[in-house]
């Protein structure tokens, strides 16, 4: 029997529901659940733009992640070689970026099609009988996880190079799509910021990250998975930048120390790069999240994989 959402005749399946529930006005629901499928994917983006300088911030992020240890070694251990950052970085990179310019600009017809391929890829990754920590990839809680670290991203990004102004509650609703495009339901995303905070800072409280974890993300910190001319011309660079995006209860459960240095040079640079980024117009603020957007609808419409 299929598993696949039933697609029902007003053109707006289960996953495009869980994606309308986000909206903050009470009109605007009825008046998607009554679209055509053609008119839900010419909708505008409904959240604020991607910043292409948040990409910086991704192997910080990517460390949050792994740090549950069910997600740290479902990607340790994962036999899904095209997925290895280790073995193919261009490649992992790409497709995670794409991801989140697919979930945060792209239409409810995009996110069902990433998903999917999502879905294909995670279907492989399952602990054995020799894991020392139980996981399935297409376990709710752990791509909750996920979407969590990446709507947190999302806020520190707007911290240092955003308008903080713009970290409110509807802003927090949108990024339900963060978790609806995988295989989180809507009703898992807690209920409102601050049910957030407290999932957030309870997970965080319980986290500890082992020996063979904390090796694997030591080896993204010092961007081993790169080749080994850019480890030794910007790897220092790479460090920095890793760390410094780290927040400080993840920098202690690693061990890192953000020597005072280091700060001064982060900070620096983060003045740097907003002072030049509000002055840059919007297609230039989006890179490459606008172009990997428009690579993935090209390979949607040309059948190539997503993933």
């Amino acid at each position: 029997m299929s598993t696949e959402p039933i697609i029902e005749p007003d053109g707006i399946d289960e996953l495009e529901r869980a994606i309308a529930k986000t909206a903050p006005d009470t009109e605007y629901l009825p008046k998607v659940a009554r679209m055509t499928r053609g008119e839900l994917d010419a909708l505008p983006s409904r959240v604020n733009e991607m910043k292409g300088i948040s990409a910086l911030a991704g192997p910080a992020n990517v460390i949050m992640q792994l740090a549950l240890p069910a997600v740290g070694y479902g990607v340790y251990e994962s036999t899904v070689d095209s997925g290895n950052l280790f073995k193919h970085p261009i490649k992992r990179t790409r497709t995670t970026l794409a991801y989140l310019s697919v979930a945060t600009m792209g239409t409810p017809k995009d996110r069902k099609a990433y998903r999917k391929a999502v879905g294909k890829a995670h279907a492989k990754v399952r602990s054995t009988e020799s894991s020392p920590v139980k996981y399935n990839a297409f376990d709710p809680k752990l791509q909750l996880w996920v979407a969590a670290c990446l709507y947190k991203g999302w806020e520190d990004m707007q911290r240092i190079y955003g308008d903080p102004a713009d970290i409110t509650e509807e802003a927090y609703q949108h990024g339900a799509v963060l978790g609806t495009t995988l295989q989180v339901p809507r009703e898992m995303w807690p209920a409102t910021r601050a049910d957030f905070e407290t999932y957030w800072n309870e997970t965080v409280e319980s986290l500890e990250i082992d020996p063979i974890i904390r090796e694997h993300l030591m080896s993204i910190v010092r961007a081993e998975f790169m080749p080994r001319w850019f480890s030794l011309a910007v790897g220092w660079w790479f460090e920095l930048l890793t760390i410094g995006f780290l927040p400080e209860n993840f920098r202690d459960k690693m061990g890192l120390e953000f020597k005072p240095w280091q700060r001064r040079v982060f900070d620096t640079h983060n003045k740097v790069a907003r002072a030049i980024l509000v002055r840059l117009p919007k297609p230039l603020r989006e890179f490459p999240f606008n172009l990997l957007l428009a690579d993935t609808r090209w390979r949607i419409r040309t059948g190539r994989p997503l993933v």
